[in-house]
């Protein structure tokens, strides 16, 4: 593919159900041979870490700053705290025509009403959004490196020790060393 001459690189065939640790190591072993000037796109990521939102909120789902919400399970159902405090989202916002969703609320939709789904893949997508708009603005400001730390480090409460060993060694892979200082 590399000697073909196109505009970038689709890597596929994963995502199937594979342990991390080794879908990393394949994409590592192909990436390696590919021309670094060539954006790479590595086709079936599916899980919030990954990139995900409205695959997940079909199962009752909120992708949060702290990890992702199961709002069906059963200790969400008195849970009167918005879907995620802080959140500009529409569902989220309790104020300029927000509709305040509360944990609890949003347990009762996601068991028993399909406009849960749809509420949750609101929230989740305006997620996706300022995070990767944090992305950007990291990368322009040069911070790229401190943002990614204090992204890990917020989704699992500053302990470095559960940060997920594929995420730890795909990063390294790459000169990024994800447990340095935040």
């Amino acid at each position: 593919m590399a000697a073909r001459g196109t505009p970038g690189i689709a890597i596929g065939g994963l995502s199937r159900g594979e342990a991390k640790a080794d879908y990393c190591r394949v994409v590592d072993t192909c990436t390696g041979q590919l021309p670094e000037n060539k954006p790479r796109y590595v086709m079936g990521i599916r899980y919030p870490e990954d990139l995900v939102l409205t695959w997940t909120a079909r199962f009752g789902n909120a992708v949060t700053g702290k990890g992702v919400l199961n709002l069906r399970h059963a200790r969400y159902a008195d849970d009167l705290g918005l879907i995620e405090e802080g959140c500009g989202c529409r569902c989220c916002r309790t104020r300029e025509g927000g509709l305040g969703v509360t944990r609890a609320f949003a347990h009762h939709l996601a068991a028993k009403e399909t406009v849960g789904a749809h509420l949750l893949t609101m929230h989740n997508v305006w997620y996706q959004l300022e995070l990767m708009r944090g992305v950007r603005q990291a990368i322009v400001e040069d911070r790229y490196l401190a943002f990614l730390r204090r992204f890990f480090s917020d989704l699992y409460e500053g302990d470095c020790e559960r940060y997920p060993e594929w995420a730890v060694n795909a990063l390294r892979g790459v000169g990024v060393d994800l447990k340095g200082a935040v």
